[in-house]
């Protein structure tokens, strides 16, 4: 599959499906595009779907500048221009969140609608800071693989984490996470100094849905409550069993949650 060029940073993409409308699919922190690919296979009978890989992040350029989530938004603004997608229904994870909220704020003509999975508007509690950043310094000095166990907790929930028949998918995914490279620690920084955008919500005036896993630690389901309470067009499905990566974890909660979203607004 190929890459793209934009912003002057080489950006990693695939496409699958084709129909008259486009969605493009943005992951979150350390993982990939490969993290809607249940929804992909869902949806692309009826759609064109794309996913891609952050900068800094999957199969994409590891830069060392650009890596806030304001850039990142204009990463995805020139790739929807650079692959004829707009206006595309955009949905976002977590980090993949942070970007979907900000063109749904700052570049409406893009889109269509916005589907939004376990993220928040708020910059990263305080509390949390103090934590994630001594997680990020160990990855810096020994890899991924040493807090391979405590993220796994924060990604995954309770549910499918001792689920004895899914074994093999948690390895999959706790294999995905120890293959980041040392780099990421500054997509994780970028992460942890995000800027709030809680108070341009207003702006979003699409159809928009957000998706939350109930077993979420992350962010927990009271962030998609007060995001939902600032978008005029929002609706709000919460998915029992699931943890920060449901559509990973309940991909089929997830797929009918987006499947009769677009439903509506196609």
């Amino acid at each position: 599959m190929p890459h793209i060029t934009i912003n002057n940073v080489q950006i990693y993409y695939e496409e699958y499906g084709s129909g008259a409308e486009t969605i493009v699919f943005s992951h979150g922190l350390l993982w990939s595009g490969k993290m809607f690919l249940n929804q992909v296979e869902a949806l692309k009978n009826r759609y064109r779907c794309i996913i891609y890989d952050h900068r800094g992040q999957g199969q994409s350029q590891k830069t060392t500048e650009g890596l806030d989530m304001d850039t990142l938004t204009e990463d995805a603004v020139a790739l929807i221009k650079a692959l004829n997608a707009a206006p595309c229904h955009f949905a976002g994870l977590s980090m993949g969140g942070f970007v979907a909220m900000r063109l749904g704020a700052r570049h409406p003509e893009l889109l269509r609608s916005v589907i939004l999975l376990e993220t928040s508007a708020d910059a990263e509690p305080t509390e949390n800071v103090p934590r994630y950043t001594t997680l990020n310094n160990v990855v810096r000095w020994l890899g991924t693989w040493a807090v391979a166990k405590p993220v796994m907790k924060i990604m995954f929930g309770q549910k499918i984490l001792q689920d004895s028949t899914r074994k093999e998918l948690v390895k999959k995914w706790k294999k995905e996470l120890i293959n980041n490279p040392s780099t990421i620690t500054r997509a994780v920084k970028g992460v942890i100094e995000r800027k709030p955008i809680f108070d341009e919500l207003k702006n979003i005036q699409l159809p928009t849905l957000i998706i939350v896993g109930d077993q979420d630690v992350a962010t927990v389901p009271a962030k998609s409550e007060r995001i939902k309470s600032q978008i005029p067009q929002a609706q709000l499905v919460i998915i029992e069993g699931a943890g920060h990566s449901s559509s990973i974890e309940e991909p089929e909660q997830v797929n009918k949650a987006i499947e009769s979203f677009l439903n509506q607004h196609s």
